[in-house]
């Protein structure tokens, strides 16, 4: 009997996998996988729960991998939810539930897909599944750490399909072949508090951190390249906690957020944030200082044999031809790009993250047929 992937969405769903609780959601995985052949390994670290399971002989032929994550956002508050956001009600053609969209159902598509393929058509070579309960978190122990021990221990993915979703309206209509990279900038201006009344005693680092955010976001980093659009900055935060309108305060700080595409790094980029604040600073005894969190470099698959391979098995599916595109968040093949080529397919996202968020039941099944292709047509190659 074939694998159903909405009634194990809906398994999954039950599994209440908050980042970075592991639900049971990862456990059940293992055991599916298992009966069906695979050998599973827990790569477990600092806490969050992962799985790395395998059907074949590493060493022999091609390696195809799928990459998820079975951890959720926060529902919110409960009594805004039409269903209970952990019972995976069906009403119709939609299913309910936190994480319904972002991911488990994508990741039940795949490794239905995959079971029922190494059962009907056992192919010469292998397929790796990799499972993250750290997507939704910071990610550092998360895909990450599978992908370290996977290295460490000799294994190997020669491509991969991250199973987010990727729609923007329609199933079919968009798979993404990259991403735009993020990075965060902790902005403090330092100067010295003084009387309001008398700013000559003081040094104010509001006009100069102003100036400075000014410069930044009033800056065209580019105008985009072959595959992304321009890169952007936009200003998050600006905080200066002084209840006083007598006082000028110490310091100010601020936050600024960058998607930037591949004719970046994030060193680059810090680099001129660096010189920026130096020039804007100069001669005015205030210090700005920043700190950093980069969550990913930009990058990106160049169309061909991947991306071609998961077009036809869309159109082939939905009758659409995908747009192959690098718009959105992160993700984390941002991660399997070290390891392998990569491309994301996966259901409409238009519900992420929301309250009732839901998925077409109907579309789950096509997802999955769309994955088997895929499999039929990598290990036809």
């Amino acid at each position: 009997m074939p694998t159903d992937p909405v009634a194990l969405t809906q398994e999954l769903i039950r599994c209440p996998s908050v980042t970075p609780e592991e639900g049971g959601a990862i456990t059940l995985l293992a055991a599916r996988l298992e009966d069906a052949g695979f050998t599973c390994t827990r790569v477990d670290r600092n806490g969050i729960a992962n799985l790395f399971a395998r059907w074949g002989n590493n060493g022999n032929g091609p390696a195809f991998g799928f990459n998820g994550h079975t951890d959720v956002v926060p529902i919110g508050n409960p009594a805004d939810w039409t269903h209970d956001p952990f019972g995976a009600v069906i009403v119709g053609d939609t299913l309910y539930g936190r994480g319904a969209c972002d991911m488990k159902s994508g990741v039940a598509a795949f490794v239905a897909a995959a079971i029922d393929f190494v059962a009907e058509t056992p192919p010469d070579g292998s397929i790796v599944i990799t499972i993250t309960g750290d997507e939704e978190g910071d990610g550092v122990d998360g895909t990450d750490a599978i992908l370290d021990w996977m290295e460490a221990n000799g294994e190997r993915m020669d491509a991969c399909l991250v199973g987010e979703p990727t729609c923007p309206d329609v199933m079919g209509d968009m798979i993404k072949i990259g991403r735009r990279g993020s990075m965060t900038a902790y902005i403090t201006a330092t100067g010295q508090q003084g009387h309001a009344a008398y700013p000559h005693r003081a040094r104010n680092p509001l006009p100069v951190l102003v100036k400075f955010l000014d410069r930044i976001a009033s800056h065209q980093l580019d105008d985009g390249t072959a595959h992304f659009d321009a890169s952007t900055l936009a200003i998050a935060s600006i905080d200066v906690g002084n209840p006083a309108n007598n006082v000028i305060p110490a310091q100010g700080t601020a936050m600024a957020n960058i998607r930037f595409n591949d004719a970046h790094t994030s060193q680059m980029l810090i680099t001129w944030l660096e010189q920026t604040a130096q020039q804007v600073s100069a001669g005015t005894d205030v210090e700005i200082a920043m700190t950093y969190k980069v969550s990913g470099e930009s990058f990106i698959t160049p169309p061909g044999a991947l991306s071609d391979l998961i077009s036809m098995a869309v159109e082939a599916e939905t009758g659409r031809v995908p747009e192959m595109s690098t718009t959105g968040g992160t993700s984390d093949a941002r991660f399997v790009k070290r390891h392998c080529p990569v491309v994301e397919c996966g259901l409409v996202g238009q519900s992420m993250h929301q309250v009732d968020e839901h998925v077409s039941v109907s579309d789950i099944h096509t997802l999955k047929a769309i994955y088997t292709r895929v499999l039929r047509g990598y290990f036809a190659a």
